[in-house]
């Protein structure tokens, strides 16, 4: 007869990496075209004057220059009035 007891089964053993989402270039930083700005799932960052979106929604650079964020008043679709920061390149 065994001495050791059953192990039972094991729930969380699934681990899958990280997928390196963020800003990558801050404000005031130059810029070259088409380096990435921003990984991001959604659009929680929209994209302003020299950047670009692309379709898993990262924000790329149009042209070279300084990163500039600020924020602006976006309508949602429900009407509602919302705060968003837009990610530009001057």
């Amino acid at each position: 007869m065994s001495h050791v007891k059953a192990g039972g089964t094991a729930k969380n053993v699934h681990d899958s990496p990280g997928q390196r989402l963020g800003v990558k270039l801050f404000g005031g930083q130059k810029v070259k075209v088409g380096q990435v700005i921003v990984r991001q799932i959604g659009m929680t960052k929209r994209p302003g004057v020299g950047t670009r979106l692309s379709r898993n929604f990262t924000i790329h650079a149009d042209r070279d220059g300084i990163v500039q964020f600020k924020s602006r008043r976006v309508r949602t679709y429900s009407g509602r009035s919302v705060a968003r920061t837009e990610v530009s390149v001057i």
